[in-house]
């Protein structure tokens, strides 16, 4: 069928984020996000999106820019994907010719792309090298094994009762240590407070912390969308590891969520991230889908 490609609108949150459920069943992505990223963009990245409509519905999306949460220089982003009844008609390869267009515009040196197993191929031959692995997981948060003891001078308080400046130390301070294709080291209170603390789908009463001291020692970020959870980072500041607290936080935020009617939580881990593997094993996470990194 014949497609058209124009700039995004906030119109098209709906159909976009419906377009990325289909796409990524086991990922999170509420219309108010999208919404987000196409109105409220972030200047750093100074990056631009497009959708692909055939028919007028909405069956591509593809969304470049700039890192601005490292201190690498030229390092670009990019995610495309495509409607699978509408595949292998030239969408995916006209969205990448838009985004090279503009990642040349803005310097980018290096592009960073996650890809399904199935898209694996069409990456390579736009040029992209595989170079990590993501594996992506789920559970029933209504079945989880008992949760821990909390220790000694340990409190567990949900991120709504926290100073968000105390959790954007600890979000820092863990990340240096994230796997990464590129060091997670340069993001700036205030655009942490717009893309993270701020975000639609992040559950403040449900992310949860452990205060020791007076600062976050270890935390848990959750994203809810209706009775889905997602959870995204979860930290520990060095110093306070080997201690169970990851477990901890974790298994209390996912109790939570299931008393607040939340059916299916999912989540993300770098196949080198052994010990967070760990920790979603014991928890009870089952792998669902791998996607691969791919750079060029």
């Amino acid at each position: 069928m014949p497609f058209t490609i124009r700039p995004a609108h906030s119109d098209d949150a709906e159909p976009a984020a419906a377009l990325r459920r289909t796409v990524f069943p086991y990922q999170l992505m509420s219309a108010a996000e999208v919404r987000r990223k196409i109105a409220e963009p972030t200047p750093a990245q100074r990056g631009a999106i497009w959708v692909a409509c055939s028919d007028g519905t909405v069956v591509g999306w593809a969304a470049c820019g700039l890192n601005s949460w490292t201190s690498e220089e030229g390092v670009g982003f990019l995610t495309l994907h495509v409607h699978p009844d509408h595949r292998r008609a030239g969408i995916g390869t006209e969205l990448v010719s838009r985004t090279d267009s503009h990642l040349a515009d803005i310097g980018a040196r290096r592009v960073q792309v996650f890809a399904a197993a199935e898209s694996v191929d069409f990456a390579v031959a736009q040029g992209f090298a595989p170079t990590r692995e993501m594996h992506f997981a789920s559970l029933d948060p209504r079945v989880l094994p008992p949760c821990p003891p909390t220790p000694a001078g340990v409190d567990l308080v949900p991120i709504a009762a926290v100073d968000p400046r105390l959790v954007y130390d600890a979000d820092t301070a863990a990340s240096l240590d994230e796997p990464s294709a590129a060091p997670i080291d340069s993001f700036d209170y205030d655009e942490w407070l717009t893309e993270v603390w701020s975000a639609p789908m992040l559950d403040h009463d449900l992310s949860t912390a452990a205060m020791v001291d007076g600062k976050v020692a270890c935390f848990t970020a959750v994203q809810t969308d209706g009775d889905r959870a997602w959870s995204g980072m979860t930290g520990t500041v060095r110093g306070h590891r080997g201690r169970g607290l990851a477990k901890l936080v974790k298994s209390t935020a996912l109790a939570r969520a299931a008393s607040a009617g939340i059916v299916r939580a999912s989540t993300s881990m770098d196949a080198r991230n052994a010990p967070m593997l760990a920790i979603n094993g014991w928890l009870g996470y089952r792998r669902v889908a791998t996607q691969i990194g791919l750079t060029r």
